[in-house]
């Protein structure tokens, strides 16, 4: 009978062992899960940024004077 009682309490043992290991691994998952979501927040923001400071910079483009962007420097 202690025999039985040994596997048994080595089975229950590696049992709550697995349950410890899978406690962890959620979460680390769910840790793991935040910070991308952070992540991808901030690339969507500095997309948004990159978009707008493109948008500007056109608009400074098209209203800067042909003749100052065709004109030849003093030294030549």
């Amino acid at each position: 009978m202690s025999d039985q009682k040994y596997h048994y309490d080595r089975l229950q043992s590696s049992i709550e062992d697995l349950q410890s290991q899978l406690a962890f691994q959620e979460d680390t998952i769910q840790t793991l899960s935040d910070l991308v979501h952070r992540q991808q927040q901030q690339i969507d923001h500095l997309a948004k940024q990159e978009q707008s400071l493109k948008e500007r910079l056109q608009q400074v483009v098209d209203e800067s004077s042909p003749s100052i962007v065709d004109e030849r420097p003093p030294h030549y």
